[in-house]
């Protein structure tokens, strides 16, 4: 992969003469290395991985805890190239959203289109027994419990464990401690995606108070992390949203 200016991406397939870019934003504890692969399908859009710090070739700094930190850090460091949009999912879909309002903000370009993943409405109450306080053993039983996804080679490697986990936890505690502050819709179209099985799905149509441009909801079948179990299916959904 190649890296930006930037130390917040990374990109597997440079294009510059794309007609968009399309920069993802990873769920809790996970890493751009996801969304590049994205590139290989998706041959007309050059494709962005958010790298925060604490993952990847940035596991040796402090990841950060609060969703000021981690915008103000992405803004200060970063310019998005356009036309570009959003893509979030989980947690990537509230920092991908609160990036939104700060570029607003800022009076800073963009983006075309909002695409968020299976994170609620962000004005919504949804509590849940706090995860970031635990224990290590007690945090990946209950992400693995609530979530699913974590692979089982984590648990024998106690030295990945101690690599990963602290990523894992201060992205529950941006969750976790986040405050929602009411502000005027986005003049942004906003895409939202979700699993049908998915705890999260109810709460999903509410994010349509926050665009005052279109909106569109679409189920896929499966769970939290949905796009990986049919990611055919999930890829051309998200070519549709993306590039009208």
């Amino acid at each position: 992969m190649t890296t930006a200016t930037s130390p917040w991406l990374v990109c597997r397939r440079r294009r510059p003469d794309a007609a968009l870019r399309l920069y993802c934003f990873p769920h809790s504890g996970g890493s751009p290395g996801e969304y590049v692969r994205w590139a290989d399908v998706l041959d007309d859009v050059e494709v962005w991985g958010i790298q925060a710090p604490g993952r990847g070739s940035r596991v040796a700094e402090q990841p950060v805890t609060s969703i000021a930190e981690f915008v103000d850090g992405l803004l200060a460091a970063t310019e998005f190239q356009g036309p570009f949009a959003f893509f979030g999912h989980s947690l990537g879909g509230l920092t991908a959203f609160e990036t939104a309002r700060a570029l607003r903000e800022a009076g800073r370009p963009m983006p075309e289109r909002l695409v968020l993943s299976a994170y609620p409405a962000p004005h919504l109450d949804h509590p849940r027994t706090p995860l970031h306080t635990l224990g290590d053993t007690e945090l990946l039983d209950a992400i693995d419990r609530r979530y699913g996804g974590l692979p089982p080679a984590l648990r024998e490697d106690p030295d990945l464990v101690g690599l990963v986990l602290p990523a894992y936890r201060a992205d529950f505690t941006i969750f976790e401690t986040y405050r929602h502050k009411s502000r005027p819709p986005l003049d942004t179209p906003i895409t939202v995606l979700g699993g049908d099985e998915d705890l999260a799905t109810p709460l999903l149509p509410e994010w349509r108070r926050h665009t005052a441009e279109a909106f569109e909801l679409r189920l896929l079948p499966g769970g939290h992390f949905y796009l990986r179990e049919r990611p055919e299916e999930f890829m051309n959904v998200l070519r549709s949203a993306i590039c009208p």
